[in-house]
């Protein structure tokens, strides 16, 4: 399990690379995450980066990614993490600090 947390970190880190910078032209088409024509906000790209990153789809990853800056991505996933910690603790009646722990295989505290 602990191996996996390695990896999406260094994904996402890692992800970034190649990344249009600011001020180059977009790429033609929309982003496969929206379906409004509109860019997709940073919890769409964590969203999106998250369940590529579950799929291990290593172009879905490069593609969300490119759709917000790195920092906002990092805060999108941070915020994405947190919200499915407390989701699945009160699914299962127990601490956010138990699940988190158990997610990660690391022994109770």
């Amino acid at each position: 399990m602990f191996d996996s947390v390695g990896r999406i970190r260094e994904r996402l880190l890692g992800a970034t690379r190649g990344r249009p910078r600011p001020g180059d032209a977009r790429p033609a088409g929309k982003p496969r995450g929206s379906g409004t024509g509109r860019a997709p906000n940073l919890f769409e790209a964590a969203a999106a980066y998250v369940a590529a990153c579950a799929e291990d789809d290593q172009d879905g990853m490069e593609e969300a990614a490119g759709w917000v800056s790195p920092e906002a991505l990092s805060f999108g996933v941070n915020e994405l993490a947190c919200r499915a910690v407390i989701a699945l603790a009160r699914e299962r009646d127990e601490s956010p600090r138990a699940v988190a722990r158990a997610l990660l295989g690391l022994p109770p505290a």
